[in-house]
């Protein structure tokens, strides 16, 4: 199993671009619905396809053994994010990252965009790959937030986490209702895992 290691960066208005935006203020930050698709050449009806709204809950993650075990509460989902050693070759009571998360699935969301705000107000890390219909493990990117502000990833975007530094996490978590989700088994499609980086301090 190949690790196509993620270079990190520290997201700002500038290193998101193409990506998505920094969260400032999570209560009024809009998080950005995209119109139903059309079939045939009729367009939509002014002011529809686009009234689902969006949903919000807490996104918790916490290490356990090997694993980095992800809860979803907007969307009703529970998750393993991502492994500390390849499950194959895993060792035995293994707690924390050790400063890294071995990414093995990723998805966006055609509907609508998503963002992550940290509710224990510490340093955390969303991987991100460019819009497309088959992600580029090659051109993804870590991007690293100090704790004091949110990261939204707009509609497209191939991603998952939010991934901690420490031992768990507990983001506020706003996406489109809708749900509609696009996912990619890296090991399955490509024989790749992705190396996330996990530091606390950049």
């Amino acid at each position: 199993m190949r690790i196509v290691d993620v270079p990190l960066v520290r997201a700002t208005e500038d290193s998101l671009k193409g990506f998505g935006e920094i969260v400032r203020d999570p209560k009024t930050h809009r998080v950005r619905i995209v119109p139903w698709p059309l079939k045939g050449h009729r367009k939509l009806d002014p002011g529809t396809g686009d009234e689902g709204g969006t949903t919000e809950g807490i996104f918790a993650c916490a290490w356990k053994g090997n694993e980095l075990l992800g809860t979803n509460e907007a969307v009703g989902g529970n998750y393993v994010l991502g492994y500390r050693d390849p499950p194959a070759t895993a060792r035995a009571g293994v707690r924390l990252s050790e400063g890294r998360v071995l990414l093995w699935h990723c998805n966006y969301h055609p509907d609508g965009g998503q963002f992550f705000w940290p509710l224990d107000g510490q340093p955390f890390v969303v991987p991100a790959g460019p819009p497309g219909e088959d992600p580029r493990p090659e051109e993804f990117v870590a991007f690293w937030s100090d704790g004091s502000f949110g990261i939204y990833l707009h509609p497209d975007i191939w991603h998952e986490g939010p991934f901690p530094t420490g031992a768990g996490g507990r983001f506020f978590d706003k996406q489109g209702k809708v749900h509609g989700r696009v996912s990619c088994d890296l090991p399955g499609e490509y024989g790749v895992l992705l190396g996330v980086p996990l530091p606390i301090t950049l």
